[in-house]
């Protein structure tokens, strides 16, 4: 196995600059100098972006920036010491001991524990007291390889660990002191790459659980693997503790049980606070739960302390996401259709039937109809693709149900998104389908039921109840008037011209700038997607919409990236490295690619991206711009409509936003401001 670390890639007590993207840049550098990477641009890219979901400084001065990247050929660690340090965001102060994990993106398990097994090892005080002291690279080198080398640990997923709580005694009223059974806990540790913050997280909690004498046994789901706790432990334990960045496999395991919730970082952070909240829940009859059905406890909803207004933002943003893939496979395959078999190819024949359906029905690739090849894949692209849009209403309801009552609201909703699709509800009567289905689904869940019933409640009573409750509504009552009230918004959107869609475009744009992939953004965005099932050539405004938003949001990256290399010096080095990056995320429809620049200059930013954003979106829906596809930017070009106006667009766009924020940062600013950035050279 190739070594992780070597001596070309560790840096010794030099100044690489005053935050943590000139820092991660050099060691970006430095992977792709040792032949590790294919380019240093893109493995800094997916490193700022892995880095701006989460700070990745931990307690003790320590930072460990990581990424799954394209671009990386082989693991890689790249170390620095760093004098002086640098802010990653910890709570205790700058990181001096610097730690770059890059994984390939299909990187092997053994690599992967390796990985993990170095991020563990940071978490030791003796560790990184020889980090601090080690004379020459090749003295790190020895130290990390010696800690990877070292024999097995034991695993703080804890399948078969010991108790580590001592036991305390308490006195009956016949004399008799028995020991008291230790207090036990279980957790789950999970980050997005499942590298680093995964087992450190899971080790800081364990150790902060020692000192406690509580017995805690985590377990890990990260990227080299997990290994699911035995029930009998779960069952044992007082309460449960969830230190995750993203879902927690399985989660019914831990229903019923006292629930503690937290991003992952908490946990390196803070792990004796969330180790003393759980105990504290565990005394708590009214602390929240974990969601979900056993077959040896009554289940028993994990509300999570959310307020209504919370709770249905994330049920909507959960079926929104779990319905993008049906909608950018559907949407690309449509486009792919039309490019090959033109836009005939949705068009119905002399006896109403689909041409696409009609030539599926009558030839195959051995009988290729006389138009030839292209023209019948055209048609195989657009049913595949049509198909896959169908699924849109109900994964968009089924997932809102999931994200209310878990597993047993999947069914419900799909079936009530299903009803409301049948009803010509459109994407409003999914909604309002998924909302009911999970909503009702919670309450039959909280219902207490007899032992011998309790197995039966996630599979088929609550999907069964709530199937017919939620869908029943639907079609007895709610589904008519959401159907009219559907038309009515489709005769008005497709109505729009002019004035009135310009300003729609407008408003749009104004959304996709204001807070950069956050919420408003979000909201513009799903409205977007949950109506782009609805276009046809007949009605195009939905697909109009969505170039508007696609396009608005391509602005502000673009735009911060030219703006980098209209007036440099207005910009400190990370922001121009940062530039650089910007480009290719801006052509992608990624607007966080702007964030480090609004995060440092808000004022500025923020209003001068709105301004180009709303200039691309009036000019989009002014000229009729359309695209099938909700993401991929310029990439999906086979897939919008007029994409000559929509490059326009963007182009002026980002040109009236580069040129706003290099005014602003010229002439709203103080004096001080005025002076040149200077370079940070290492020694």
């Amino acid at each position: 196995m190739a070594q992780l670390i070597t001596t070309d890639l560790v840096t010794l007590d030099q100044d690489l600059g005053s935050d943590r993207q000139q820092v991660i840049r050099h060691l970006a550098d430095q992977v792709a100098a040792t032949g590790r990477a294919t380019g240093a641009d893109g493995l800094y890219a997916d490193a700022l972006a892995r880095e701006q979901k989460t700070a990745t400084g931990i307690p003790g001065g320590i930072a460990i920036p990581h990424c799954r990247s394209t671009s990386v050929t082989e693991p890689t660690l790249a170390m620095a010491r760093l004098k002086p340090p640098v802010d990653f965001g910890a709570k205790d102060g700058p990181a001096d001991l610097v730690f770059f994990i890059a994984a390939p993106d299909g990187a092997d398990q053994e690599h992967l524990k390796l990985l993990s097994k170095l991020a563990r090892s940071l978490i030791k005080k003796d560790f990184t007291a020889a980090l601090r002291a080690a004379a020459t690279p090749q003295d790190i080198v020895d130290l990390v390889q010696g800690a990877l080398d070292a024999g097995p640990r034991q695993s703080s997923a804890g399948a078969h660990a010991q108790p580590t709580a001592t036991p305390t005694e308490t006195t009956t009223a016949d004399g008799v002191t028995p020991p008291a059974a230790p207090r036990r806990l279980v957790a789950v540790t999970a980050c997005p790459t499942g590298i680093a913050h995964t087992y450190m997280a899971a080790d800081s909690l364990v150790a902060a659980a020692k000192e406690r004498g509580v017995d805690l046994q985590v377990e890990t789901q990260g990227s080299s693997g997990a290994t699911p706790l035995p029930p009998e432990v779960i069952a044992a334990a007082d309460a449960v503790i969830f230190a995750v960045d993203v879902d927690v496999r399985d989660r019914n395991r831990f229903a019923g049980k006292p629930v503690i919730t937290s991003p992952v970082k908490r946990g390196i952070d803070e792990p004796g606070v969330m180790v003393d909240e759980a105990l504290a829940a565990a005394d708590n009859p009214n602390a929240r739960r974990v969601q979900g059905s056993t077959d040896s406890e009554a289940q028993q909803p994990d509300d999570g302390g959310e307020g209504v207004g919370r709770q249905l933002k994330r049920a909507l943003l959960t079926g929104v996401s779990y319905m993008i893939p049906f909608v950018a496979g559907g949407g690309l395959l449509i486009a792919l259709g039309f490019l090959l078999a033109g836009y005939e190819i949705a068009l119905s024949n002399a006896d109403g039937v689909g041409n696409a359906d009609a030539m599926l029905a009558q030839y195959t690739l051995l009988n290729l109809p006389p138009e030839g090849l292209a023209v019948f894949l055209g048609a195989v692209f657009f049913k595949i693709g049509g198909l896959s849009m169908g699924f849109l209403i109900p994964a968009l309801a089924g997932y809102i149900a999931y994200a209310l009552a878990d597993r047993p609201g999947i069914a419900p909703g799909f079936v009530a998104g299903a009803v409301a699709g049948f009803m010509g509800a459109g994407f409003l009567g999914g909604i309002v389908g998924g909302l009911l289905a999970g909503y009702i689904a919670m309450m039959i869940g909280r219902i207490k039921v007899p032992r011998w019933l309790r197995s039966l409640m996630p599979v088929v009573i609550i999907p069964l109840l709530a199937s017919i409750a939620a869908s029943g509504l639907m079609i007895l009552v709610l589904g008519g008037p959401i159907a009219s009230l559907t038309n009515s918004l489709n005769d008005w959107l497709s109505g729009m011209t002019g004035a009135a869609a310009v300003l729609v475009g407008v408003i749009l744009g104004l959304m996709m700038a204001i807070d950069l992939g956050g919420p408003i953004n979000k909201v513009a965005y799903s409205f977007a997607v949950a109506g782009l099932g609805a276009g046809a050539l007949a009605n195009q405004a939905p697909w109009q919409i969505m170039a508007a938003v696609m396009a608005a949001g391509m602005v502000p990256p673009l735009a911060m990236a030219l703006a980098t290399v209209i007036d440099r010096r207005r910009f400190s080095v990370a922001e121009r490295e940062n530039g650089k990056a910007a480009w290719l995320l801006g052509a992608a429809f990624i607007s966080e690619g702007a964030i480090p620049f609004a995060a440092a200059d808000p004022l500025r930013v923020i209003p001068a991206s709105m301004l180009g954003s709303a200039v691309t979106g009036a000019i989009v829906m002014g000229a009729g711009v359309t695209s099938q596809a909700p993401h991929g930017g310029i990439f999906v070009f086979f897939a919008i409509g007029n994409v000559a106006m929509f490059v326009v667009a963007i182009i002026v766009g980002t040109i009236i936003s580069a040129l706003t924020v290099v005014a602003l940062k010229r002439f709203a600013t103080r004096k001080t401001e005025d002076t040149p950035v200077t370079e940070t050279v290492a020694a």
